[in-house]
């Protein structure tokens, strides 16, 4: 089992931690509406992935309003 001979700093510690951060991904500009969206994924607002339509809008489903 592994067992510390020193005190590790709080200094030491956090400067090993400094590289340990997450990088803000780089959002690409949707082909189809021109909204940003994470690469290689579909686009929220409009459905699309690249030049297809994969998931219809909230607005092109027709739901009961009594169903619901």
């Amino acid at each position: 089992m592994a067992v510390q001979q020193n005190k590790v700093s709080k200094s030491r510690r956090n400067n090993r931690r400094a590289h340990d951060s997450l990088s803000p991904s780089n959002p690409n500009e949707c082909p189809n509406c021109g909204e940003l969206k994470r690469p290689h994924h579909v686009c929220a607002s409009c459905g699309y992935y690249g030049e297809k339509e994969v998931i219809l809008t909230a607005e092109e489903i027709d739901i009961d309003e009594d169903a619901a």
